[in-house]
C-alpha cells in the first residue's frame, strides 16, 4: 500500500527542523535553501506551515515536462525528476499550483520532494507531528484534501 505525506498546520511550531533534515539528507549540508520543504510563517498571525510537494495524483509538473523527465515512481508514489533527462526549462516549477518545485542555480537542478525513497525525513524527525507519512487510505486522503482546502483559503486571505 502506498503512503502519503499529510500536514497538520495547527501542529507546526515553525522550528524548521524539517528543512534542516531534508537538506542534510539530500545535500549533506544543513542549508534550508536546499531543502525540498519550506516552512512559511505568518508572524502577524503566529502561524507556520510546512509546504512541500503534495505528490498530486494528476501532477501538473508531470504534464508540462516537454521531455518526460518528471515521472511517478510507482514503488513510493513520489513524483520524481530524472536529472539525466531534465533540460532545466523550469516548466515544472511554473506549473506547480503550490510553488513546491524550486530551481537551485548553483546545483543547476530542480529541487523537489522525492519522499526520501519512501522514508521521508521531514515526517520522521518533525518534533510536533505536523508532518506525517501515513497509509494512503480514504480517510487520510480526505484529511489531506481538507488541509489543502485550508491552505487555499489561507492564501486567498493573504493575497
Amino acid at each position: 500500500m502506498n503512503k502519503i505525506l499529510t500536514i497538520a498546520p495547527e501542529k507546526c511550531t515553525g522550528c524548521r527542523t524539517c528543512e534542516l533534515v531534508c537538506s542534510f539528507f539530500h545535500e549533506k549540508e544543513f542549508n534550508p535553501a536546499r531543502a525540498r520543504v519550506t516552512v512559511i510563517t505568518w508572524d502577524k498571525d503566529g502561524f507556520s506551515v510546512p509546504m512541500m510537494c503534495l505528490q498530486c495524483s494528476n501532477a501538473a509538473c508531470m504534464q508540462v515536462c516537454p521531455v518526460g523527465a518528471v515521472y511517478r515512481d510507482f514503488a513510493t508514489g513520489a513524483v520524481m525528476v530524472d536529472y539525466s533527462r531534465c533540460i532545466r526549462c523550469k516548466m515544472c516549477t511554473n506549473a506547480c499550483p503550490f510553488g513546491n518545485n524550486t530551481f537551485d542555480l548553483e546545483l543547476d537542478r530542480i529541487l523537489k520532494c522525492d519522499l526520501c525513497g519512501g522514508d521521508p525525513q521531514c515526517a520522521k524527525y518533525c518534533p510536533s507531528g505536523a508532518i506525517s507519512y501515513v497509509p494512503d487510505t480514504a480517510a487520510n486522503t480526505a484529511k489531506k484534501r481538507l488541509a489543502a482546502s485550508k491552505f487555499r483559503e489561507l492564501f486567498r486571505e493573504v493575497v
